[in-house]
């Protein structure tokens, strides 16, 4: 029988972490609480759909013992602990996350099948799972039920259509917006300088000076074609008359780019020494730069491109909506209260730093990992913003990005399917 992987390492939807970055330059706050929450919640939702506006310490301890879990910790964080804090609010925001979102989906008059979730389900596990018996012993070992994780699975199909209804809201790009594009940016559709090309490869330099002799008689096509078929050894053009069309500066090894492109068309040139061995060449025709035209393959591929950078910026702005609407309604218990919180009084610490690093004479001394005075710009990577993953892929900024990571599901969107548990993202409002 296989073995189960770790519950860290497998796949779980889940809700919740991408909220937390929209605020990652704030600390939790000192727990202000609000009069009007029952001594039974942890939190209230107003204008949730009904049955969900109130979420309970039973919800909250259940949500804490599953965070523990998909966070990869064998046993729950102890209180006071930076590591209780942050399963604390993975917690909380996965319960925040889940009125939320059918809040916004009853607003937009979005719902969800059995069937949806029955289909979506199965292609979860068959994806991730050897097993349908190994996707019980996850869900347990994760501590979650099955109607919970169908909850899960419902919640990521709302997130889904929620998001689909915000593309396809935006308008059709229209043919004065596409020249318009065109004509601005004319040096995206530029076409290099290209030359036409015929050669003889040989590392023996006597067949090389063989074949331009025999080629100084007779440079005609006929002549190409016989000569290159005996002297080159250039696969890619020796039974072709020794014709390479169409090359652009810098294909070829040097120094033979540089004389080629140098060289005056209808000339016998060589030998030319390179690694691979020695050339013979003739400039058969030179083509100078030219734009393309605007015909019907650069209108689609112009229209794509403002279409989806068009959809970018309307979830980006639900997305931004979203959270201002929600969190406007969200009220949490002393103790519980996150970011996400309207009576949520933050420091301007960043959640990651150890408490010492604002202290006078913190004990021990100053904390080796305190960050900057001043955070460091990091804008998203283009396409990677939608309402699942509100604050996309982030990239410092600095003169060579070196590798950039792939744009998590751009436009596209779909929730992601975390390892650790930690949400990809919720949906926004209107």
């Amino acid at each position: 029988m296989s073995a189960i992987p770790k519950p860290k390492r497998l796949p779980l939807i889940v809700f919740g972490a991408a909220v937390i970055l929209l605020f990652v330059c704030f600390a939790i706050a000192e727990g202000l609480g609000d009069p009007n929450i029952p001594g039974d919640d942890v939190a209230i939702v107003q204008d949730a759909p009904s049955g969900l506006g109130h979420i309970t310490k039973a919800d909250f301890d259940r949500a804490f013992l599953q965070a523990t879990s998909t966070a990869g910790f064998k046993k729950p964080p102890r209180p006071g602990t930076t590591k209780y804090e942050q399963v604390k609010q993975s917690a909380i925001s996965n319960l925040l996350d889940r009125v939320w979102i059918q809040g916004q989906a009853a607003d937009m008059g979005i719902t969800t099948t059995p069937r949806e979730v029955t289909g979506l389900l199965n292609a979860v596990i068959s994806r991730s799972f050897p097993s349908r018996a190994a996707f019980e012993k996850f869900r347990n070992q994760s501590h979650f039920s099955q109607q919970e994780i169908e909850e899960r699975i419902r919640l990521q199909l709302l997130s889904n259509k929620i998001q689909q209804q915000i593309t396809k809201s935006v308008p059709d790009v229209t043919p004065s917006q596409v020249e318009a594009f065109y004509n601005s940016a004319k040096a995206q559709f530029q076409q290099p300088a290209t030359r036409d090309v015929r050669l003889i490869l040989n590392k023996d330099k006597a067949k090389v000076e063989q074949a331009k002799a025999a080629l100084e008689k007779d440079t005609s096509t006929a002549s190409w074609k016989k000569v290159a078929a005996q002297f080159s050894t250039d696969p890619s053009s020796k039974n072709n008359g020794g014709l390479r069309p169409g090359l652009t500066q810098g294909l070829l090894e040097q120094p033979l780019d540089s004389d080629v492109f140098n060289a005056p068309k209808g000339k016998l040139e060589g030998p030319v020494r390179t690694p691979l061995g020695y050339y013979l060449f003739e400039v058969e025709k030179a083509n100078p730069a030219h734009a393309l035209p605007l015909d019907r393959t650069i209108v689609a591929q112009i229209r794509s491109q403002l279409l989806q950078q068009a959809q970018q910026n309307a979830v980006s702005q639900f997305v931004t909506n979203y959270y201002s609407k929600w969190t406007a309604r969200t009220f949490c218990a002393g103790g519980y209260v996150i970011s996400r919180c309207n009576n949520f009084r933050g420091n301007a610490h960043p959640q990651n730093a150890p408490p010492g690093c604002y202290q006078a004479n913190p004990k021990g001394g100053r904390p080796a990992s305190c960050p900057a005075p001043v955070l460091q710009v990091m804008p998203a990577l283009p396409g990677s913003v939608s309402i699942i993953s509100p604050q996309g892929t982030r990239l410092a900024q600095r003169p060579n990005p070196g590798t950039v990571p792939s744009a998590a599901t751009g436009l596209g969107g779909g929730l992601q399917v975390s390892p650790g548990g930690a949400t990809t993202g919720a949906p926004a409002p209107r």
